[in-house]
Parts: C-alpha cells; structure tokens; sequence
C-alpha cells in the first residue's frame, strides 16, 4: 500500500515556484504502478488516492489494514526555512509492534539505496508520531519518506523531472520487492 501524501484542499508543502507537495508524490506514486505493471512479476499494489482527492489519515491506514498490506509506505516531501537543507528522512513509527524490526530494517535499506544511487544526502531513519505510521503499528511493515526538500533548489528541480522520477520510482518499487521476497 503506497500512501500519496496529501491531496485535494491539503496541498502539503509548497516548494519553489509553487510546486506542491501532492503533485510531487502523486507523480511519484503512479510511477511506481506503472513500473510495477510492466515488470514480470507485478506486485498487488495499490496507491491511497489515484488522482487529487483528499482521503482523510484514519481511513489511510484503514484502507491498508481491510486490504491486509504487507507493507505501508508514505511518500512525503519535505520544506525548510533553509534553503540549503537537503536530503532525504525516512521515518517508523515509535511503537512497539511486531514489525518494528521489519519496519526499521526496510527504512534503513531504502534510505540507503537512495544514497548509494542518486547521491542524496541521508539525514537518517528516524521515529515519529506521525498519525499514519502509529495507526499502522502491529498491522504491517511501515515507513514514512521525506523524499527530498522542495524548498532546495536542486532536490525542487531533480522531483519536477519526470526521468528523476522514474529513477526514483524504480529505487522505492526494488525496495518494496524486497519486502515481498
């Protein structure tokens, strides 16, 4: 289950230029299917929200709990007063369920593989409150991405090109994959 952060009347953050967060990750997460569709052993995949509509935190991981997900993943992009903060966060949640460790070890190998491959800078895996990654505790493997600063101007220019996104893209499906193997 790919949770698009966002959308509707909730833009998320607001980058350079006006970029939105929710077109950002939208773009993200439809990239990610349709790589999924090609490959040769196609995942059951499914994105919280298709197009920009608003579905609300609880019912997020509601979805993900009635569709029995083995993993939750919530793209995000991030924002700073600093304009030379960079790099990208992938956050668990601070339970203490039994996918604790499955959740920390996927954070880990994709903020990683995000390093090794396209040079981002790691500002590490982290533990959060965040609403959907505690509602998620205990159900399934989760993760929440920050997938990059929009306020930075060369992470904001890198998300807008639609290669970048599909080199992305390609780098989160490898780590879904890895979770179903």
């Amino acid at each position: 289950m790919i949770d698009v952060g966002h959308g509707g009347k909730d833009s998320g953050t607001i980058g350079i230029n006006g970029i939105k967060e929710k077109d950002v990750v939208l773009n993200i997460g439809l990239e990610i299917l349709r790589l999924n569709k090609k490959s040769e052993t196609p995942l059951n995949m499914y994105l919280i929200r298709y197009s920009d509509t608003l579905i609300s935190l609880s019912d997020r991981t509601e979805l993900a709990k009635a569709l029995n997900a083995d993993l939750f993943i919530s793209l995000h992009c991030n924002h700073s007063h600093n304009p030379i903060a960079r790099g990208i966060e992938v956050y668990v949640g601070k339970n203490e369920s039994g996918n604790l460790k499955e959740s920390v070890w996927f954070a880990y190998q994709l903020q990683n593989q995000i390093k090794k491959q396209l040079g981002f800078k790691s500002r590490g895996v982290k533990f959060s409150n965040f609403q959907v990654l505690r509602k998620a505790g205990g159900f399934y493997p989760e993760a929440l991405v920050e997938l990059g600063f929009l306020s930075n101007d060369y992470e904001y220019v890198y998300l807008l090109d639609n290669r970048n996104t599909r080199e992305l893209a390609s780098i989160l499906l490898m780590r879904i994959y890895s979770v179903k193997n």
